[in-house]
């Protein structure tokens, strides 16, 4: 495949990924605000958006490894804000280690969740252990992540290509298992960088 149809495939993945996506999000616009926040911001118009570059971040993983964003330049990350505290979280994330299990395999692919409990591994570790989530978890308790990519509430989650850009923005929870969303990963997985 040629550069022109390497770049016509690519944009074609990011515009089904990106309608798959706003199609959904019309669907379950849920968020759990933290405390102290202001319910009234306007969902329909998130401050990061689809099109902007991926803020970097560093963070310590469960697994006492460190993860840095722009160490994973040149892969698809599924990037998910989330805290034990949060019922639509919960909700959410059996459907996370579904998609998880789909890809986990693709060398291409990282999913990362970034816990905001301000109690950090205390809290986090047990909970992950308990619902036997195999994806890879971060520890954010000062919400470095959160305040960069100026998140409202939790669950959010960003789709990030492998140039760096965010390709998808949800805000809510949302089942992550459904095939439409597995496609348009698989099409943005198979866009190779060029």
């Amino acid at each position: 495949m040629d550069a022109k149809n390497k770049l016509i495939y690519l944009a074609a993945a990011l515009i089904a990924f990106a309608g798959i996506v706003m199609l959904v999000a019309g669907h379950s616009r849920q968020t759990s605000r933290t405390a102290g926040q202001e319910a009234s911001r306007e969902e329909s118009a998130p401050a990061v958006a689809a099109g902007d570059k991926a803020a970097d971040f560093k963070l310590e993983a469960l697994d006492g490894s460190t993860v840095s964003l722009d160490k994973l330049r040149g892969k698809v990350v599924f990037l998910n804000i989330w805290a034990t505290w949060c019922g639509p979280c919960r909700e959410e994330m059996p459907s996370m280690e579904t998609l998880y299990d789909e890809f986990r395999n693709n060398q291409d692919f990282v999913m990362l969740a970034v816990s905001q409990d301000t109690k950090g591994r205390v809290v986090v570790a047990p909970y992950v252990e308990k619902n036997g989530y195999h994806f890879k978890v971060l520890l954010d308790p000062e919400n470095k992540v959160g305040e960069a990519y100026d998140v409202s509430g939790v669950p959010e989650t960003f789709i990030i290509d492998r140039q760096g850009r965010i390709v998808a923005h949800h805000m809510g929870a949302f089942d992550w298992s459904r095939p439409d969303v597995k496609e348009a990963l698989k099409q943005l997985l198979d866009s190779k960088p060029g």
